[in-house]
């Protein structure tokens, strides 16, 4: 896992809202790829000017104003993190997966400054999650919409010459 970014959240009567996104100066071409439908079609302008910000003294100023912003008003940190799929031999996929992992422990000050530490750097499993530890996993399933019996359930279609359709139970 590689650290992109960092998110903050701030508690609403609707629940959990961002407040603002950090990103790091360099992002991998890997990851570049999960903001692109068909990366070889485009320009691969995603986050040049981002960069480009962070190299003068003003797009620093303005990184630091924005992890004082995290650090006064958010309740939650998350920490943006990407696979290394490139590392997978034998895999046909070069997007990156790109995940949120909440940092636990200490002052909110304390979890945006050790976040900000690892910006662009590996952090290796084992430093997160040891040996036969549970760990709780949310996610969204893909919808498919209304759907048929035979695409959702699996059932065999019925033969040609019947009548009322052939994607039936029979």
């Amino acid at each position: 896992m590689v650290v992109v970014g960092i998110v903050g959240y701030v508690k609403t009567p609707r629940g959990l809202r961002t407040l603002g996104s950090v990103w790091a100066q360099h992002l991998s071409e890997e990851v570049k790829r999960r903001f692109y439908k068909h990366w070889c079609k485009s320009k691969k302008k995603a986050f040049t000017k981002y960069s480009k910000k962070l190299e003068t003294e003003d797009g620093k100023n303005d990184i630091q104003l924005q992890l004082e912003k995290l650090k006064k008003y958010c309740t939650v940190i998350r920490v943006l993190a990407h696979t290394q799929i490139r590392k997978m031999k034998g895999l046909k996929q070069k997007k990156a997966h790109l995940m949120e992992i909440q940092v636990n422990g200490g002052t909110i000050a304390q979890k945006v400054d050790f976040a900000y530490g690892f910006f662009e750097k590996r952090i290796p499993v084992d430093a997160v999650f040891q040996k036969d530890e549970m760990i709780d996993i949310t996610g969204v399933t893909k919808g498919n919409g209304f759907e048929g019996v035979v695409t959702r359930w699996g059932v065999t279609r019925l033969p040609r010459k019947t009548h009322r359709g052939l994607r039936k139970v029979a």
